[in-house]
């Protein structure tokens, strides 16, 4: 008995220093970085935040890849199915991670059980925009012109699921306006054509629109957020223009495959939350209009994820929205 007694802490003892192994030497090889978006909306540039600092401070290259198609479905899918090591993380989306549960008929993961959410990076407003050759210069303005000229306007977005897309088909039910949507394969280039007035409206992110905002290429006529920015101080919001209750946000996060270990997950938090209070990496981040950066740990960003899945599922329900 005594022996048996004595073998039972040892054999603890080994698991739990084997557990704690991979954390102590990650990373000791380079990490791949998935996008499930191109190069330039905002999930690309929150990549592009977070990535190089983490190379500079673990002297590993942390490598983004840029892997879209299908709203960031196909992206989104290579890291539920890479191994569970730390070495392939995601940098999420509210649309791929959240929203498209309920959206998507047929999603080859499972947002609940297929990944290992580690920290939010950071949660944006959309801007209402419009090119400036509309004539419209306010929410009022583009709900009389939409009226007058049904099914003329068109809105685009980062493709079928996006928030941008979505943002836009509650406004359409909020108003009963008729816009018709332009699914692109990422923000990058929806902004291209609403940037040369190919496409007329936009519902993008702060961290999309507003370098163009503030340059005048377009025209912003509300935000999306219950109250008004700090780096749009003079735009409404789209309730206090006559739409009460409309409000969408983005949320943009970290995120590893099912079973990464507890330990290497803790210590990417550690980092990443380190970087975003880095005071040139905040003053971007609150120049796109950043409402909040992270201070989650993976069980409270674990619960945002489980909450917003049930939330835009009633959403999506009472929109009548559904992809197959």
């Amino acid at each position: 008995m005594r022996t048996a007694a004595y073998v039972v802490p040892v054999a603890l003892a080994g698991f739990f220093a084997v557990a704690s192994a991979p954390a102590q030497d990650y990373p000791n090889r380079p990490i791949r970085m998935i996008v499930g978006f191109p190069p330039g909306g905002g999930t690309d540039v929150m990549a592009r935040l977070v990535a190089p600092r983490m190379t500079e401070t673990w002297s590993q290259q942390v490598v983004i890849d840029n892997r879209p198609g299908a709203t960031g479905i196909i992206g989104t899918d290579l890291v539920a199915k890479a191994v569970p090591d730390g070495y392939t993380l995601l940098m999420g989306h509210v649309a791929t991670n959240a929203i498209a549960w309920s959206l998507f008929a047929h999603l080859p993961f499972d947002p609940a059980k297929d990944f290992t959410p580690i920290t939010r990076v950071s949660s944006v407003p959309h801007v209402l925009v419009v090119h400036p050759s509309l004539d419209a210069r306010s929410v009022k303005d583009l709900i009389a012109l939409a009226k007058a000229k049904p099914g003329q306007l068109t809105f685009p977005s980062a493709g079928n699921g996006s928030t941008p897309h979505l943002a836009g088909e509650i406004f359409k039910t909020m108003t009963g306006v008729n816009l018709v949507h332009v699914p692109y394969k990422g923000t990058g280039q929806s902004l291209q054509d609403l940037l040369g007035g190919q496409v007329q409206v936009g519902f993008d992110t702060t961290a999309a629109e507003i370098t163009y905002v503030k340059a005048g290429r377009l025209r912003p006529l509300a935000v999306t957020t219950s109250k008004r920015i700090g780096s749009l101080p003079d735009v409404p919001t789209v309730a206090e223009s006559g739409v009460p209750g409309y409000e969408v946000t983005t949320w943009y996060g970290l995120f590893a495959p099912a079973g990464t270990p507890p330990a290497v997950v803790r210590r990417i938090f550690a980092e990443t939350a380190r970087i975003v209070r880095l005071p040139d990496v905040k003053e971007r981040l609150d120049s796109m209009g950043t409402e909040e950066t992270t201070n989650a740990s993976p069980e409270e960003f674990a619960a945002l994820v489980r909450t917003d899945i049930a939330k835009y599922a009633k959403v999506v329900k009472a929109a009548g929205l559904r992809i197959d």
